[in-house]
């Protein structure tokens, strides 16, 4: 029962008083992570960023062999090392482990939610803040990609294309029941990287989110996409924005899409643009998987991921002379600071700019000076 006066999320929320404990260390601990859970939907942050972090916490616990109240910072050292060197976390996984166990230390050592004395009443111990600037990362970096991420070079995205239209024609051919599924992700590819779209933008995509451009009749009814699906900001629902098209096929292999080839898929009433054949949408994981195999078959870099599309759209963009700022609005960025570390321009690129540099200057040395009177 509640305790009138208390927070949100405080033992007495979850805790009976007067009641023994069948299991106290197990059932304070699960009471600290309801409260934790109940403060972080008070929050209005996503389920599933709790829900990971929640995970997250159970990992620590069951690293360290201790409860909450039985944590040291020498816990959390080595629960670090052992995701560095070990499992090979990258620097931003490693941070979102810190964060976590720090947010979790923070909210139980908060005296609004007595878990303190909650902890000293019944082990004789409290619980302390074990993730300090000394034994944790520093976000010093705006991105921290790997080096190996890039975009791909327009000869690469070419090939990844046409090996995916490949293996839909082989499949066809064979009579298999794949060919369908394998289109659809075929286009799924081709339309991600025609909007620089990221994984879950493309996947959440809706019939009735490709719409007409005004000033754009030449794209027919594919002039816009409307994603409802974009990045969110902490706390806040997810980013809208309105993509224009730009390239005229991308408003062909549309409609060939949608006219011809999903209905063949679809259950009649499903809004999906990409519709799975076990489930009303194709899964993250199936693009995942569909991806890397297109990639590894094709023997190209473990670092071309899905985003790589995102990536090279920008960068391609960029280099056929299209206004940064449009670029930016295009992918939805706040600052020009983020859409330029998506910019991976080519060496091709870097030496057409630099060779006409120099042309123009060689012209200018070279043209004899002008008299005046």
């Amino acid at each position: 029962m509640g305790v009138d006066g208390l927070a949100p999320g405080t033992a007495g929320l979850h805790l009976v008083g007067g009641v023994a404990l069948l299991r106290p260390e197990e059932q304070v601990f699960e009471a600290m992570l309801d409260g934790w859970r109940n403060q972080q939907l008070a929050r209005n942050l996503a389920l599933s960023t709790i829900e990971k972090r929640e995970g997250r916490l159970r990992a620590f616990g069951e690293h360290a062999e201790a409860f909450p109240w039985q944590w040291t910072p020498q816990h959390a050292d080595e629960w670090f090392g052992d995701l560095r060197a070990v499992r090979g976390c990258a620097h931003s996984t490693l941070r979102s482990y810190q964060d976590a166990l720090r947010l979790f230390c923070r909210y139980v050592v908060d005296p609004a939610y007595d878990w303190s004395a909650v902890c000293e009443q019944r082990f004789g111990a409290h619980p302390i803040q074990v993730v300090h600037e000394w034994n944790a990362a520093a976000h010093v970096q705006e991105i921290e990609a790997r080096p190996e991420k890039r975009a791909f070079t327009i000869d690469e995205l070419q090939d990844f294309f046409d090996y995916a239209d490949d293996q839909v024609t082989t499949a066809r051919e064979r009579g298999r029941k794949g060919w369908l599924p394998a289109f659809r992700d075929a286009t799924l590819f081709k339309i991600a990287y025609s909007y620089g779209l990221r994984r879950n933008e493309t996947r959440m995509l809706d019939v009735c989110d490709l719409g007409r451009n005004p000033h754009g009749p030449e794209f027919g009814d594919y002039g816009l996409l409307h994603v409802r699906y974009g990045k969110a900001k902490k706390g806040s629902p997810p980013k809208r924005r309105s993509v224009v098209t730009v390239w005229t096929w991308t408003a062909e292999i549309l409609d060939e899409w949608v006219t011809e080839f999903r209905p063949l898929l679809a259950v009649p009433g499903m809004s999906a643009l990409w519709p799975s054949e076990r489930g009303a949408r194709i899964g993250l994981q199936r693009i995942n998987s569909r991806f890397a195999a297109y990639r590894d078959a094709l023997g190209l870099d473990a670092g071309l991921d899905f985003h790589g599309l995102r990536r090279s759209y920008v960068t391609h963009l960029i280099e056929a002379g299209r206004d940064p700022m449009f670029v930016q609005f295009q992918c939805g960025h706040e600052h020009a600071s983020t859409t330029s570390l998506y910019t991976c321009v080519s060496s091709d690129f870097r030496t057409r700019t630099l060779r006409r540099a120099l042309d123009e200057t060689l012209a200018a040395a070279l043209e004899p000076p002008r008299r005046t009177r």
